[in-house]
């Protein structure tokens, strides 16, 4: 599959297109840093990750609209204190020149997030995004608590990278975010990348917490050997309205495209596809 495929498959299936909650778009400083990273982690994974859409905003705005992402996030992922507000700004910028993203948002623990979230929430931010192995914080960390009570009363979704891959975290794994939960059992949290590679340890909280969902990014593609884990299919079946589509765009190293394809191979129906490439997304978030 091709990317210029993408809007005549989404046709085909009876889509108006395709939702992405898996996408980054950064201030460009942070985002060189976060290639620079990916340019130097590729030897350490043991093979390279060469950056397939190193191109401006604007070109990567086009070329998602181009495929017939029709929504999408715009990621960022607050890596150390005081840096959030900064990255914030930034991305309420972006969303209002750019009105088919959603306004996205990041945290970190530190004191200021008890005041900076709510204010987020109120203003009407969309989604957020923590990343427990760049950010190396718990997800239990004491000073999340008033974070995650607003985001459980709110019920904005928040994009949480927990997964221990591709790289393992001292805080990374199920188990912290499961204490969160226990507390706040209404957080609708969006897992990434299935929770790579606790996959049923992250769908076994999906069935346990109605309100968590699954995003699909970087799973079951090609780049990784072996690709996924097939014994997965029959729970992602049951848990079809509680896995969306997600891609790390741009920050992969192969075709947009292929993403969908993988999901496509993994012969599920078309009415999963229909709710993981669009349906569930816009039960979530809505459309415009």
């Amino acid at each position: 599959m091709r990317d210029e495929d993408l809007p005549g498959f989404a046709q085909e299936l009876g889509l108006p297109g395709l939702f992405d909650v898996h996408v980054h778009f950064m201030h460009p400083k942070v985002l060189a840093k976060v290639w620079a990273y990916f340019d130097a982690a590729g030897p350490k994974l043991g093979r390279t990750w060469p950056i397939a859409y190193r191109w401006s905003d604007d070109d990567r705005v086009a070329r998602l609209r181009s495929m017939g992402v029709r929504r999408f996030s715009a990621l960022s992922y607050a890596h150390r204190p005081d840096v959030a507000s900064f990255m914030n700004d930034w991305t309420r910028d972006f969303a209002d020149r750019t009105p088919d993203a959603l306004w996205s948002a990041t945290f970190y623990p530190e004191p200021g997030a008890a005041a900076y979230v709510p204010d987020l929430v109120e203003a009407g931010v969309e989604v957020f995004k923590a990343h427990l192995q760049v950010g190396d914080f718990a997800a239990d960390d004491p000073l999340l608590d008033p974070v995650w009570g607003t985001l459980d009363e709110s019920g904005t979704p928040i994009v949480l990278h927990a997964g221990s891959g591709p790289a393992p975290g001292e805080h990374t794994g199920p188990e912290g975010v499961e204490r969160v939960l226990r507390r706040f059992p209404n957080l609708r949290l969006i897992i990434a990348h299935l929770g790579m590679p606790e996959y049923a340890q992250f769908l076994d909280l999906a069935v346990r917490y109605e309100h968590v969902h699954l995003d699909t990014t970087m799973a079951f593609v090609d780049f990784f050997d072996p690709p996924g884990d097939p014994t997965l299919l029959p729970r992602l079946a049951e848990l079809q309205s509680r896995v969306l589509l997600g891609t790390d765009f741009p920050n992969i190293p192969y075709a947009y495209a292929h993403q969908v394809e993988v999901l496509q191979r993994l012969d599920l129906g078309d009415d999963w596809m229909r709710d993981v490439l669009w349906n569930n997304a816009v039960e979530l978030f809505g459309v415009p």
